[in-house]
């Protein structure tokens, strides 16, 4: 069993004491190299759970701990060492006048010897395939360029923790897809934990577990088939279920006893395989 790498105990949170908890007494883990979905209808609580994983935020109450660290004003820095987030806008990450400037940026700030940063500029650019950009202007890339190169800054200074709040939305699907891949690759290559918070069930169904916020608070966690079968209550919450799953669904009213509850259109096309030579 692999260690815990952030863990968030009771904690509660609001932006205003005038205004209601965001989140009341949230309790979760996630362990290294983990992939773990963050979803629930927006107000749920989600993103400012990524927001106190990275210091932006504190809690009112409870505690968060990186790597057995305490999330507080003092150990913010620390905490920021292991824990990158990238957003739904690249736009706004953008500092630098060149892909190379940016993605040196944040080594720079934490004073990386010179020979380190290049090494590290040539090897989180090609993770991220954008090595042939290196001194291209950000303002002309695409969008999925961008969001290329703001995972390939986060990478740069090596966090444990990879957090993507929402940081596929802008993308056309096509997009979205490829940069989908390239975290997938990386996650697995460069053994980090990652968080995603998303709307995009497609991202959903790749995470080994997924956590549904509603109204602030925890309302279940497993796996994402686990999620998916809950199909009913999570309409009631406000959530759609993956189109695949919907339908199988339909098709088991319509007499073909579809086995499993599949995820994507690769395991429903093996489930009617199976099926068909049953037949």
């Amino acid at each position: 069993m692999s260690k815990t790498i952030a863990e968030f105990r009771n904690v509660s949170f609001r932006y205003d004491e005038e205004q209601p908890w965001v989140l009341k007494n949230v309790s979760f883990t996630i362990r290294e190299n983990e992939w773990v979905a963050i979803i629930g209808h927006n107000g749920s609580g989600k993103s400012t759970i990524a927001k106190l994983m990275n210091g932006l935020l504190f809690p009112e109450e409870g505690e968060i701990f990186i790597d057995g660290l305490a999330v507080n004003e003092e150990t913010v820095w620390d905490v920021r060492r292991n824990v990158g987030m990238v957003f739904q806008n690249p736009d706004n990450q953008f500092v630098g006048t060149t892909v190379q400037d940016d993605v040196a940026f944040g080594m720079e700030n934490r004073g990386f010897p010179r020979e380190q940063m290049i090494q590290r500029i040539k090897e989180t650019l090609h993770a991220v395939r954008m090595d042939k950009y290196l001194l291209t202007e950000p303002h002309r890339l695409s969008g999925g360029q961008k969001q290329r190169v703001a995972i390939a800054s986060v990478l740069a200074i090596s966090p444990q923790i990879l957090i993507l709040d929402e940081a596929t939305a802008m993308l056309d699907p096509k997009g979205r897809k490829e940069i989908m891949e390239t975290v997938s690759e990386v996650q697995r290559t460069q053994e980090l934990s990652l968080i995603t918070i998303t709307h995009d069930l497609h991202e959903v169904v790749q995470a080994e577990r997924v956590i549904v916020m509603n109204e602030g608070q925890i309302w279940k966690e497993g796996t994402p088939r686990e999620i998916f079968l809950e199909k009913e209550a999570l309409r009631q919450i406000g959530l759609d279920v993956p189109f695949v799953t919907l339908l199988a669904n339909e098709l088991n009213k319509h007499g073909l006893q579809i086995a499993d509850e599949p995820l994507n259109h690769e395991e429903l096309l093996e489930d009617l395989w199976t099926l068909h030579s049953k037949m």
